[in-house]
Formats: structure tokens, C-alpha cells, sequence
């Protein structure tokens, strides 16, 4: 049968003569049944609704009396019953409909109130068990959801107390609910659901140890529509709850180049949660400077020296509350972004006097360096775990005939933990907790190299006795001839070339010390 035209469902504004509730959520449930009562509309709930309802002495029909059936299987039936559904999905535009409906002696039901059981936040539970967390799995209510949504033309659909204002003001304009208005809840209704889906389903791919899942399904809900792209022609908008993560108290709205570069302040400063004051400059997403210190003004200026001319309009990072003595070294030039845990007042009284900066709070509940990373590709997208286990010292190995000093030790943990957040082909060069040249981006592993050296020629910044790390294995012994040419003495690296051995024999020949660490850090 061919699908008639939106054009030809019936566009009148509905009058509300019957409401079904059903909530999770009562936010806000008072004041809406209120003002449906109001009014005049008949009031359906069900169980805890139901109860909420009476007690604010609103009149309510619980749904048994509509069925003519009790609630069953400890509520896990309540609403899955003809005269329920009959009534929402009836066409009363359609005479065939209404026929049956009075045969049946079937009433319509006009709105449809319904959110889910919080099944998103009860897995988020510490130890919470496969049999906890599918008894979070709402069967009724997304029946309800889809079956008032499909029947938009005649049933609207409430599936957010977000929602709840703007359609109070429509019933009490006296005037009915417009087509237009149950059109947009029909659409958020079926965006709910699917949301809803997609999170089970990502669930039981969890639990489930087996080959990845045949259908992937991601829903996120709109963050915020963005003024452009990465250029100003192309369209933009953010998706997920970037609120729980950052808190943007000050300056303009974040872009979609900001989202980009805070994502990568985040992930290379979550591996510096813990011990000394730490700060990476980032750049277009990469790090060109990272530094620890005694003091957080120290580590700034360490990571600072890498690199005095790419921090221009760039973002700045730090690991712990930003003082009033860091924030006047930051404020000596333009920074874009200034990110920490939190501000000293004095700090933050200093900082937002220009406009133009934007200054973000890490909150506590940032999973910022956790989870899962996607990418678009042609015709579909690519999946894989972030790459942000911390390292086991446990499984590095040292391959040369000298084993690292402690010094030679602290500069290539300190060198691997910023590597892997450098763009590959990524080299960095470290010493005393300070980044001294940083090499990104290149089809060549030597020409990551000598850009690295070239940047801390140019900043006046000594090599000798440095540590150099490299996110893959040196495929050839002349990258390892050139870093102790530079003045190298430590090397890390995965290893794992089939010329590993030529590479040893180099650098025991120059007196370095080499680790394998058997995971390479590939950033493409």
C-alpha cells in the first residue's frame, strides 16, 4: 500500500480530553498534571505516578481500572494492553478507527506522558550486575513512546521534563496543541528511544565476550549548534555532555577547533594527574611543550622554552589549581585557552579581564584519557580503544650493555608519558622534566628528528645528555646515530624491527642506554 503525504494527515490543533502517565522522572509532574487538570483533561497513571498524583489531590485513574486488569510480575506489566494502545494509536481523523473503538468500547487517549527507567545511569553504578541493570530495561514505557509518536497527527507525546513549560503554555492558551508542536515532541520522542536503544545495546556488547557487535549504534544528544566548522563554510555542531567534563566559566563559545584542541589538553594531562606541577602547551592538538616543576610557574615555564613562537594563540594546560604568579607568566602573551582543576581568585581575576580568553575548569568527573575513540571514514566510521592504559615499567626492557642512571630513568618515563600524544611520525627529546624538542607529523622518522633538534637549537636548549623517545621503532641504526650526534645518551622506544639488533649494536657502540617497551603509540 503506498504511504500517504504528510500533507494529508490532519493538521487541526488537537484538544486534550485524556492523558496517560507514566514517569521515571517526576520532575516537574505536579505542575503539569496541574494544569491539566485545569483543564479538564481525565487524568490515567500508573503505579509511583499515580501515587504522586493523588497525593498532590489531583484526581487520577489508575491504568487497572482502564484495562480492567491488575498489575503484574512485580509491574513489569502495567500498560501493555489493548485498551492502553488501542487508544493512542487510534487515527480519530479515520471513521473506521472510531467504529471499532466504539465496538470495542475503547476511549482515545489524547497525550501520552512517559521517560524511561534511568538504565544510561544505573550501569554507570560501580558493581552493577548484568541481572541489576536489565531490570533498568523499560519495556512499556518506549511502546507507549513510539506507538504516541507514530500517531503524532492525532496523540502528542511528552518524553522530557524539559519539555513540560513550553506545552503548558499551549494548554492553557486555550487554543490546542498545534501540529507543528507535536510533530517536533514526535521527533524528540523517537530520538529518545533510539538513545535508549543504542545504550543497552552497547551495554550487552560490553558483558558480551565475543567478536565486535554486527551493528554498531551511537546516539548522543545535541551539546550545542557551533557558528562553523574547522573553516567558516563548512556547518558544525557538537554532540555528547561535554558539560560533565569542562566547565567554560569564561570567554566566547567554544569552536570546533577549540573542541579539538581541548580534547587533546585533556588526554595528555591526564596522564600527569598525580605528582609533580605539570603543564603542556598544546597547538592545533599537538604538544609543543610540556614541563614539570617544584611549582606549576616552574613547569610553565619549562614547557614554555620548548617552543617561544607556536604557544601564540595556543592552549595551556596545568595539572592543579592555577596561581596568581602562574597566570601572569601565561598572560605575558595572547593564549587562547587556559584549562586547570581550578582558579586562585586572584588568578581568575586576572585572567578574564580579556575578553577573548577562554578559561575551563577540568571537573572531577572528566573521563577525559578513558573510554573509546571513533573516526569517520567513507561509508562508516572506525573503532578502537583509546590508547591510554598507563605504562608498566614491569615490561620495559633494557636491550644495551648500560642500564639507564635514575636521572636517565626519569627523563625517558617523563619523554614516553608525552610521546604518545605527538602526532606520528613523533619524536620527543626530554631532560630534567622538560620537553626540549618535539618532532610531529612526518612521512619520515628522521625528519621528526631533525625538526626536533632544530627547534631546540633555535630556543638555545642543549641536547647533550638528553633522552629521546620515539612512538614506533627505529626501522634503521642511522635515527639512533643521529640522536647521539645530537648529544643523546637515553633512548626508549617499542622495538620490534627486524633490524632491532643493527639499532642495539649502535647505540651500545655510542655508550647510550635503550629501552624497549614493547607497545608502540601510533597517532595518525
Amino acid at each position: 500500500m503506498a504511504l500517504k503525504p504528510l500533507s494529508s494527515l490532519p493538521k487541526t490543533p488537537l484538544t486534550i480530553k485524556r492523558a496517560l502517565l507514566s514517569v521515571s522522572d517526576k520532575s516537574k509532574l505536579i505542575e503539569l498534571a496541574t494544569a491539566l487538570d485545569k483543564a479538564g483533561v481525565e487524568l490515567i497513571s500508573t503505579g509511583g505516578t499515580a501515587k504522586a498524583i493523588a497525593e498532590a489531590g489531583i484526581e487520577v485513574t489508575d491504568a487497572s481500572e482502564v484495562t480492567g486488569f491488575p498489575e503484574c510480575l512485580d509491574g513489569r506489566v502495567k500498560t501493555l494492553h489493548p485498551h492502553i494502545h488501542g487508544g493512542i494509536l487510534a487515527r480519530t481523523s479515520h471513521a473506521p478507527d472510531n467504529d471499532e473503538l466504539d465496538k470495542l468500547g475503547i476511549e482515545p487517549i489524547e497525550l501520552v506522558v512517559v521517560n524511561l527507567y534511568p538504565f544510561k545511569e544505573t550501569i554507570l553504578k560501580p558493581d552493577i550486575t548484568p541481572a541489576e541493570a536489565t531490570e533498568f530495561i523499560d519495556i512499556g514505557g518506549p511502546t507507549m513512546i513510539r506507538a504516541a509518536a507514530k500517531n503524532f497527527a492525532h496523540v502528542c507525546i511528552l518524553s522530557s521534563p524539559n519539555q513540560y513549560d513550553a506545552f503548558i503554555q499551549e494548554v492553557e492558551s486555550g487554543e490546542g496543541i498545534s501540529f507543528k508542536t507535536r510533530k517536533k515532541l514526535a521527533k524528540d520522542a523517537f530520538a529518545h528511544t533510539a538513545d535508549y536503544d543504542s545504550a543497552i545495546s552497547n551495554y550487552f556488547d560490553s558483558i558480551v565476550d565475543d567478536e565486535p557487535s554486527t551493528q554498531f549504534n551511537i546516539s548522543l544528544p545535541l551539546s550545542q549548534e557551533l557558528r562553523y566548522g574547522e573553516n567558516p563554510h563548512q556547518k558544525a555542531a557538537v554532540y555528547g555532555n561535554q558539560q560533565d567534563a569542562i566547565d567554560c566559566f569564561h570567554g566566547k563559545q567554544l569552536s570546533y577547533n577549540n573542541y579539538l584542541d581541548v580534547d587533546a589538553a585533556l588526554n595528555i594531562i591526564s596522564d600527569f594527574k598525580t605528582g609533580k606541577p605539570a603543564c603542556a602547551i598544546i597547538k592545533h592538538t599537538i604538544p609543543c611543550g610540556v614541563g614539570i616543576g617544584e611549582s606549576l610557574n616552574e613547569a610553565y615555564e619549562r614547557a614554555f622554552s620548548t617552543d617561544t613562537v607556536s604557544p601564540f594563540g595556543g592552549i595551556v594546560v596545568v595539572n592543579q589549581e592555577l596561581d596568581v604568579e602562574t597566570a601572569q607568566s601565561i598572560d605575558k602573551i595572547f593564549t587562547e585557552i587556559i584549562i586547570a582543576p581550578s582558579f586562585s581568585e586572584e588568578a581568575k581575576e586576572l585572567l578574564i579581564q580579556k575578553k577573548n580568553r577562554r578559561l575551563i575548569r577540568i571537573k572531577e568527573t572528566s573521563n577525559a584519557g578513558s573510554g573509546t575513540t571513533f573516526r569517520s571514514i567513507f561509508g562508516g566510521l572506525l573503532k578502537q580503544d583509546s590508547d591510554t592504559e598507563p605504562f608498566d615499567e614491569s615490561e620495559f626492557k633494557v636491550v644495551t650493555s648500560r642500564k639507564p642512571s635514575e636521572a636517565e630513568m626519569q627523563d625517558l618515563l617523563f619523554s614516553w608519558k608525552v610521546v604518545r600524544h605527538v602526532k606520528s611520525n613523533a619524536i620527543v627529546y626530554a631532560k630534567d622534566g622538560r620537553t626540549l624538542g618535539i618532532g610531529s607529523g612526518q612521512t619520515s622518522r628522521v625528519d621528526s628528528s631533525e625538526i626536533a633538534v632544530a627547534k631546540a637549537k633555535k630556543e638555545g636548549l642543549p641536547l647533550e645528555g638528553s633522552a629521546i623517545a620515539s612512538d614506533a621503532f627505529f626501522p634503521f641504526s642511522d635515527g639512533v646515530e643521529a640522536a647521539a650526534e645530537a648529544g643523546v645518551t637515553a633512548v626508549i622506544q617499542p622495538g620490534g624491527s627486524i633490524r632491532d639488533e643493527e639499532v642495539i649494536a649502535k647505540a651500545n657502540e655510542h655508550d647510550m642506554t635503550m629501552i624497549f617497551t614493547g607497545k608502540r603509540h601510533f597517532k595518525h
